[in-house]
């Protein structure tokens, strides 16, 4: 009953976000998905509904042995933002999904900040 409200509380505040947020083929969204084991990064042009570029610790990468925590949200950050700028992304919007700007999010963020990418 209490995760179910939770999750209901989380899904309005991802709605509620995703209606101000959206992506252009210039400044697609850069939109952070969190488990419990694994950390998602997809950059969304929403007028067309494609992914440009995503990075994932789930991929065969070298992010496949991370795991979620704040050390691998920084090196997820930081793939995903050379993925970005290899396809020519250099300003997005960031998409938190209904998560705090706190721990992860914002290490992941600020990893992403600081290999090139502006938002």
């Amino acid at each position: 009953m209490r995760t179910e409200k939770k999750h209901k509380l989380q899904q309005l505040r991802r709605w509620r976000i995703r209606k101000k947020i959206t992506g252009t083929k210039n400044r697609p969204r850069m939109a952070v998905c969190f488990t419990s084991e694994n950390i998602h990064v997809q950059f969304i042009d929403d007028t067309a509904g494609v992914t440009i570029a995503a990075a994932s610790t789930v991929s065969k990468t070298a992010a496949k042995d991370l795991s979620a925590n704040v050390k691998g949200a920084k090196t997820i950050g930081e793939l995903a933002a050379k993925n970005a700028l290899d396809k020519g992304i250099k300003e997005v919007v960031f998409d938190r999904g209904g998560k705090r700007y706190h721990g992860k999010v914002k290490a992941l963020a600020d990893a992403a900040r600081e290999a090139g990418l502006k938002f």
